[in-house]
C-alpha cells in the first residue's frame, strides 16, 4: 500500500469525484454481486464446509495492491482503484465478518465467529489507509527519493505474498494436492466470472474504458494476503485459507490474460502501455 501511495498525488483523486457512477458500480460488484455468485458456486461445486467458508471469505475481502498494480499495467484508472480499495476496506470491517459468520453458521453448523475486535478493526484500517497517505506525502515532498525506492517496495510486497502462500502450502503439504482438486476449479471459475462480470457491468452502465478496467481488476483480484491472515490468525483454521492461496496463484495469470484481451484493438479505445514508460521503466 505504501508503494501504491508513492505513485499517487491528491490530484489523482479529484477526477474520481466527478464519476460517482463508476464508484457505485464497483462497490455493487464487490459488496453484493460477488458474495452472491460465490455462494452459488460453493453449492454448485459441492465444496467441503471449510473450503466453502474459505471461498466466501475471499469473496468478502476487498481488492489489494495487486489489483491496483494490474490496473496500472493494463491502462486502468489507478486513482479509481485506490479509492475503491480504500472504501471497500473500510466497509469490509463490517461486511466481511458478517459474510464469514453467516458462512460458518451455514456450512460448518458452528457457533464459531469472526469477532469485531477493536484491535483487528484498527489493524486493517491502518494497513490500508495510513501507508497510502504516507506514500503520497513522501512523493509530494521528495519525488527523487520516492522514485528510487518505489521498485524495492513493489518487490518486497510481491515477496511477502509469495512467502505467506509458501508457508500455507508447507503447512498443508500432505493435503494440498487434494485441496487443489476440490477448490481449484471453483476458484478459477469465481475469478473469471468476477473479472468478466465487473467489466461487462461497467460497460453496460456506459462507464469509460479505463475506469471499466479498474473496476474489473478490483473485483477480480482480491486481497489474498488479508484473507489468509484472517483464516489463520482470527478463525484459526489453515484449511479455510486454501481457497485464498489457490486464488492468489491463479489470479496472476487470469488477470494478465484478461488485461490483454480487453486492451486488444477491438475492445480498447486507447492502446495498452503495460506501464512501461519513463516513470516506471526499470
Amino acid at each position: 500500500m505504501l508503494g501504491l501511495g508513492l505513485s499517487l498525488t491528491v490530484a489523482d483523486f479529484k477526477r474520481v469525484v466527478l464519476y460517482p457512477k463508476a464508484v457505485a458500480v464497483g462497490l455493487c460488484c464487490q459488496l453484493i454481486l460477488l458474495p452472491a455468485i460465490c455462494f452459488g458456486l460453493t453449492l454448485s461445486f459441492g465444496l467441503s464446509p471449510e473450503l466453502a467458508v474459505g471461498l466466501m471469505l475471499l469473496s468478502a475481502s476487498p481488492g489489494g495492491p495487486t489489483a491496483n498494480l494490474y490496473s496500472h499495467l493494463f491502462n486502468g484508472d489507478l486513482a479509481l482503484n485506490i479509492t475503491l480499495t480504500a472504501v471497500n476496506s473500510v466497509l469490509a470491517l463490517f461486511t466481511l465478518p458478517l459474510i464469514v459468520n453467516l458462512s460458518i453458521n451455514y456450512f460448518m453448523k458452528s457457533g464459531q465467529v469472526v469477532p469485531m475486535e477493536f484491535q483487528k478493526v484498527l489493524e486493517i484500517f491502518l494497513i490500508v489507509l495510513i501507508p497510502v497517505s504516507i506514500g503520497m506525502f513522501m512523493k509530494s515532498r521528495s519525488p527523487g527519493i520516492t522514485h528510487k525506492i518505489e521498485k524495492t517496495i513493489k518487490i518486497l510486497s510481491a515477496l511477502f505474498l509469495i512467502l505467506i502462500i509458501v508457508a500455507v502450502i508447507i503447512k498443508e503439504k500432505e493435503n494440498i494436492g487434494s485441496y487443489f482438486k476440490q477448490a481449484g476449479l471453483s476458484s478459477l471459475t469465481f475469478n473469471v466470472i468476477s473479472l468478466v462480470l465487473a467489466f461487462s457491468l461497467a460497460k453496460l452502465f456506459k462507464i469509460e474504458h479505463r475506469q471499466s478496467i479498474a473496476i474489473a481488476m478490483e473485483a477480480g483480484i482480491h486481497n489474498g494476503t488479508l484473507a489468509i491472515y484472517i483464516a489463520l490468525s482470527i478463525i484459526g483454521n489453515s484449511m479455510i485459507s486454501i481457497p485464498s492461496v489457490i486464488y492468489s496463484i491463479i489470479m496472476f495469470f487470469t488477470a494478465a490474460i484478461f488485461g490483454f484481451i480487453i486492451n486488444s484493438p477491438k475492445n480498447a479505445s486507447t492502446p495498452v502501455h503495460l506501464g512501461i514508460d519513463e516513470k516506471f521503466r526499470y
